[in-house]
């Protein structure tokens, strides 16, 4: 066992006997994950920063029933595919297009989609280990400006701007980072879906 897993070990040993110290770990690791895939499929960010924050709660409310470190990840994102497939189920986020046709097969899609994921813990680890070594791979600026669309949340312009190159070419590094990770990652379609697929 490697030192940070030794470190989160203890933690969880902790979190599940209350320390409140240990849960703010686990809240700060995993916030942005939950709220970068909520988003992916309700296209409101503050409702998806809402959405996590009350998966999160709910953890801590139930942390009795997580049984192991692993379990955490896999409680959550369960959580959140519930809590996403209720609000796209009751119309209660906002549209990302106008066309209504169109929207009404995007939600379908989301559904389908969602319906479909079963958050299993070592499943969610490996899949997670294989979509980060993927994107380290990736040529070193299409990498950057994938990280800071996909995972920061940046606006082309914005990173544009950061990097001192124009939109286009911001463009041209996103359409490049997908199209090399669509291919390599054929096999997780569904996970491609929930970390990617976002133009």
């Amino acid at each position: 066992m490697n030192q940070n897993n030794s470190f989160e070990l203890n933690l969880f040993k902790s979190f599940k006997e209350g320390d409140e110290t240990a849960y703010t770990f686990f809240y700060d690791k995993y916030f942005r994950r939950i709220q970068s895939f909520s988003v992916q499929f309700i296209y409101d960010q503050d409702e998806a920063e809402n959405l996590a924050q009350e998966a999160l709660l709910h953890l801590w409310q139930n942390k009795e029933n997580v049984e192991s470190l692993n379990g955490i990840q896999a409680f959550l994102f369960t959580y959140a595919k519930s809590k996403c497939l209720n609000l796209i189920r009751h119309n209660k986020v906002k549209n990302k297009f106008k066309n209504d046709l169109l929207n009404h097969k995007e939600r379908e899609l989301d559904i389908e989609v969602l319906n479909s994921l079963q958050f299993d813990t070592l499943e969610l680890t490996e899949l997670e280990r294989i979509i980060l070594e993927s994107i380290s791979e990736l040529p070193p600026k299409t990498r950057e400006v994938f990280i800071k669309k996909r995972f920061e949340n940046k606006k082309n312009a914005e990173i544009a701007e950061e990097m001192e190159v124009t939109l286009k070419a911001v463009e041209a590094h996103m359409t490049k980072a997908l199209k090399i990770l669509k291919t390599k990652l054929s096999d997780y379609l569904f996970l491609i879906f929930i970390l990617i697929y976002n133009n």
